[in-house]
């Protein structure tokens, strides 16, 4: 147990800084409406990864449920976790003076979005596979169905001009 107390702190601490850099982002709007317009799209997919992130998070408790921990595993949860992080950087970038908008910056680094959004969802079946049979086989009933149907929709929208 003592491993997967090392392991979810710096799980806990790279999903911290995913919520932070959303909800700073969110407050720069809230701050300055006027400086930059906001986006709706933008503003849902904000709040799709904030409740993803959370939603994440409570979930990696069955990670307790591994019983062998090594470093591929470790690595493959922190490129994971990165993942949203980087999701929530893409939403919230650090300098937007090139851009007009929020619709006009989500609009110019949508592939990019959705990218890595369908590669979230391709690392979220192989931490259900991990978590082992039970939690495996406890989802296995539309689990799939509802990925695929995700990485689809999100390489469809990394390609998609509009």
């Amino acid at each position: 147990m003592e491993t997967f107390t090392h392991i979810k702190t710096v799980l806990g601490i790279i999903l911290g800084l995913s919520i932070t850099h959303s909800l700073k982002g969110v407050v720069k709007i809230i701050e300055h409406p006027d400086r930059l317009k906001p986006y709706i799209t933008h503003l849902l997919w904000a709040f799709y990864m904030f409740l993803s992130t959370v939603y994440f998070w409570w979930f990696e408790v069955h990670l307790t449920e591994i019983r062998h921990w090594d470093f591929l595993k470790y690595l493959f949860l922190v490129i994971y976790v990165i993942t949203y992080y980087t999701l929530a950087a893409l939403l919230f970038p650090e300098d937007m003076r090139d851009y007009k908008d929020y619709k006009t910056y989500f609009l110019s680094r949508k592939k990019w979005f959705y990218s890595i959004l369908a590669v979230l969802f391709m690392f979220d079946a192989v931490d259900t596979y991990l978590k082992g049979p039970g939690y495996h086989t406890e989802m296995l009933k539309v689990y799939p169905i509802r990925e695929l149907i995700h990485i689809i929709a999100c390489l469809n929208a990394a390609r998609n001009e509009q």
